[in-house]
């Protein structure tokens, strides 16, 4: 059983502090997004393809200077992934900006951006995976939400009742998802209402003590992970642990742990299994198996933005307007 539902906001609300966090104007129709990629290289087959869904939304889309560059696996020089994404920062007449894909390449560049303009008018940043760079440096230095979500690189051909990029689409258009999923059999019981943070695990592990690092303490942490060995899960858990990023949240929800392998040596946990253990000494809830993640449900998460959490014969994960 899933469900979602979506709070509808007015615009009046937007670019205003909330929780602490700034929430973005949402979009209009005739306005226009970037697609840059500040990863890993893009096939313009998918960039393609996402234009179109987009622009059939009303909107207006604008493409990198560098979209279609390659420098080994990046989508061009790291110069070049700077520069698109500086520029989707800055102009004014871009309103949100969307990711191409994620794969690896964000944090070589995150340093070199300059958030001024972006601080001062704020927009909407679309992406996950290797985008967890962004938004937590985001999140950490301007104090503005973003948006964890599917990418062009995932685009369906055909949009209908495709959950993924609906829920995407709703969101940018100015609604607060409210979804409600059937509970798993790890999950522990309780509620929450904080902010939601987070990302790829492997991200969060990589940024730990550096300027792109992410403040946990009381809020609800989302985490996901794809193609990676029980022992390397469990080596990042620990190190979430040992960083104090676990024992003061306010809530964990665990979407896709895809593909978690145990090797030629089995480590002798799931995924679950590791990361109950690593949180077994505290009492907050914990939810599994969210539609968020490297899998063919990657629902729009408000990364930001206070979220109501609720774990109990199902789960609900509701954003909420509240200014």
């Amino acid at each position: 059983m899933v469900a979602f539902a979506f709070i509808s906001i007015l615009s009046l609300i937007s670019d205003k502090f909330y929780m602490g966090m700034i929430i973005p104007p949402f979009l209009n129709t005739g306005d226009a997004v970037a697609i840059i990629a500040p990863a890993k290289v893009v096939d313009k087959t998918f960039v393609e393809n996402a234009q179109h869904l987009i622009e059939n939304w009303g909107l207006k889309v604008v493409l990198g200077k560098y979209l279609f560059e390659q420098d080994r696996v990046f989508a061009g020089t790291d110069e070049q992934r700077a520069a698109d994404l500086q520029w989707a920062l800055d102009s004014p007449e871009i309103k949100a900006v969307i990711c191409a894909r994620g794969g690896y390449g964000t944090v070589r560049i995150i340093d070199r951006i300059d958030f001024t303009t972006f601080q001062q008018h704020p927009k909407w940043i679309a992406g996950f995976s290797d985008i967890t760079v962004l938004h937590n440096h985001i999140h950490t230095h301007c104090n503005v939400a973003t948006l964890h979500s599917t990418v062009p690189l995932n685009f369906p051909k055909d949009p209908t009742n495709n959950t993924s990029l609906n829920t995407l689409k709703q969101t940018l258009f100015g609604a607060f998802p409210n979804y409600t999923v059937k509970a798993s059999n790890y999950n522990r019981k309780g509620t929450a209402t904080e902010q939601l943070v987070g990302g790829n695990l492997s991200i969060l592990h990589n940024l730990t003590g550096t300027n792109s690092d992410i403040d946990t303490k009381g809020k609800i942490l989302f985490l996901e992970e794809v193609s990676e060995y029980a022992y390397h899960f469990d080596r990042m858990m620990w190190n979430l642990k040992k960083a104090g990023k676990l024992d003061q949240l306010a809530g964990l929800v665990v979407g896709g742990l895809t593909e978690i392998k145990q090797g030629p040596n089995p480590f002798g946990k799931t995924a679950e299994e590791i990361i109950l253990e690593a949180v077994d000494e505290y009492d907050y809830p914990v939810c599994f198996d969210f539609p968020a993640g490297h899998q063919p449900e990657n629902w729009c998460l408000m990364l930001g933005a206070k979220a109501y959490l609720s774990v109990e014969e199902n789960v609900t994960l509701k954003f909420t307007p509240d200014v």
